[in-house]
């Protein structure tokens, strides 16, 4: 049995990274259940965040109408799946009132509500808009107490903590039965094991082949976080299906279909650990799409010393910005509008664009190369 830990603990730290990365960035985001401003997360729209925590019952959530301009909200489960999109590309600009509710819910169904059915009792929601917006989260039980997030249990050594966490946090967040039946297979390690932890009291030699393994699944993911990546198409990188992994929740504006669902499960969980790793929190290529550009049409690093051209065709809802390698925030941002051509003012050292295309009527569309004058 010491022989296949190791193997197996490395297949469990790439298959629980996921859901423990967003617990951790839910902790860091502090209270539950209300919008917080995230400046700078998105340089072209108001951003805000809610963690939600459904323990109590359902919520409320009241969206207002935005004048046509583009919005979105993003809904997040525990394990980052993508599960449902409220905003412009689906729903109708007008207030709106939607039931948050958690998984197993029974209870009655409000009337003047639609229903958002949550896979998992904490999850994440991104508001992306144009303006400051009136967003309100609202418990329908709020003298229930809340859950919160599961603690490991203490006197578990730090070798092993990463197979505490997850032990603790599948028992709160179970997948969904598909995958609830592919992760029995870790029942060996000790995460599915109920009751007093059994890393608390593990001996010495079993506990190092866990060590072992984790540092495998730990090495492996850093590999898979740098080589993932699509290869550029004219010097663009864009992962238009960085996060075509969930398999199983398919909410008010996601698409369950071929061209974005990853079939393969294996490919899928794999897919989402490098997204876990590389960019949490990203969105569906359909919703947005990302796309950065570091060289010119000959290969050549941008820098401030020179002037490009770069003609894109018309993007509505897009935004192109430029950055340098040592500062997150953009040095500027412009509308990509089918006019006149539009300057950016650039330092004199490297930098890199930008593209952002919310509710692309292509997400797959080519970008053209950028070309030196």
């Amino acid at each position: 049995m010491r022989d296949d830990l190791p193997t197996l603990a490395a297949e469990a730290y790439g298959y629980g990274y996921p859901l423990l990365q967003n617990l951790h960035a839910v902790a860091r985001a502090g209270a539950f259940n209300t919008f917080v401003d995230a400046p700078g997360a998105d340089p072209d729209l108001l951003t805000s965040t809610a963690q939600l925590d459904l323990s109590g019952g359902p919520i409320w959530l009241r969206v207002p109408a935005t004048g046509g301009r583009y919005h979105v909200i993003q809904f997040i489960d525990a394990w980052t799946n993508n599960f449902a999109y409220v905003g412009s590309r689906t729903t109708p600009d007008e207030p709106r009132e939607y039931l948050l509710v958690p998984p197993g819910w029974a209870g009655r169904e409000a009337p003047a509500a639609e229903v958002i059915r949550v896979p998992t009792m904490i999850a994440t929601l991104i508001a992306r808009f144009p303006a400051k917006t009136d967003l309100t989260l609202q418990r329908m039980y709020p003298q229930v107490a809340l859950d919160g997030l599961p603690a490991p249990q203490a006197g578990v050594p730090d070798d092993v903590r990463f197979l505490e966490e997850l032990r603790r946090s599948l028992a709160a967040f179970p997948p969904s039965p598909a995958e609830r039946r592919y992760q029995r297979r870790f029942a060996p390690l000790g995460v599915l094991a109920d009751g007093n932890s059994p890393f608390a009291t593990m001996p010495r030699e079993q506990r190092q082949a866990l060590r072992e393994g984790l540092d495998r699944g730990r090495e492996a993911l850093e590999e898979a976080a740098t080589t993932a990546h699509a290869a550029p198409v004219n010097g663009w990188t864009n992962n238009v299906h960085a996060f075509d992994y969930n398999l199983d929740y398919f909410e008010v504006g996601t698409v369950d279909a071929p061209q974005w669902t990853l079939r393969d499960r294996e490919h899928a969980r794999h897919a989402r650990a490098v997204a876990a790793r590389t960019r949490l929190w990203g969105s569906h290529g359909y919703e947005s799409v990302t796309a950065a550009l570091h060289k010119d049409g000959d290969g050549n690093r941008l820098t401030g010393a020179h002037t490009y051209t770069l003609a894109l065709p018309p993007l509505p809802n897009a935004t192109l910005a430029a950055y340098t390698a040592l500062d997150p925030r953009p040095i500027a941002t412009i509308p990509i509008e089918p006019a006149a051509p539009t300057r950016i003012e650039t330092p004199g050292g490297e930098f890199h664009l930008i593209l952002r295309i919310y509710a692309p009527d292509d997400p797959t569309l080519p970008l053209p190369a950028l070309a030196r004058t």
